[in-house]
């Protein structure tokens, strides 16, 4: 019952953290094309609470859980599509401090990208999100 009751949290948590991968790139698509001040002030103050307050706190508690999971069915570190799985989450944690970096840039008005750059960038996790959800349903190389 235990591994039950983690896993469902872990999933509330991965779906509040990938809101939050989805949502910021698309601020920074829409800060990358404001010209006015007060509506760059905005948009900062928008991505500076999603990244903090939602994106970080839904991150470390989705990989914790995540964790928590391999404690109690620690089985599944035999299985390939696992390992999978894990690197993937590595990739979105890189993708995830990419996303502070542009963040901090914006907030100093430091940004060099243009918007249609960032509706680029926006996609990227999309697809592994396609890829995490076939791995752990579908479980290949188990």
């Amino acid at each position: 019952m235990t591994a039950l009751w983690i896993k469902s949290f872990h999933i509330i948590a991965v779906v509040t953290w990938f809101a939050a991968l989805f949502y910021l790139p698309r601020l920074f698509v829409y800060h990358a094309m404001t010209e006015d001040e007060p509506g760059r002030e905005r948009f900062r103050i928008m991505e500076r609470k999603l990244y903090r307050g939602i994106m970080n706190p839904s991150a470390v508690v989705a990989v914790g859980l995540g964790g928590a999971l391999l404690v109690v069915q620690p089985f599944w570190l035999e299985q390939g599509w696992l390992h999978v799985k894990i690197l993937l989450v590595a990739a979105l944690i890189g993708y995830h401090w990419y996303c502070g970096r542009l963040l901090r840039a914006f907030a100093d008005d430091r940004n060099t990208r243009s918007h249609r750059w960032y509706r680029v960038f926006n996609e990227l996790p999309v697809l592994v999100l396609i890829a995490v959800v076939l791995l752990v349903e579908l479980k290949p190389w188990a």
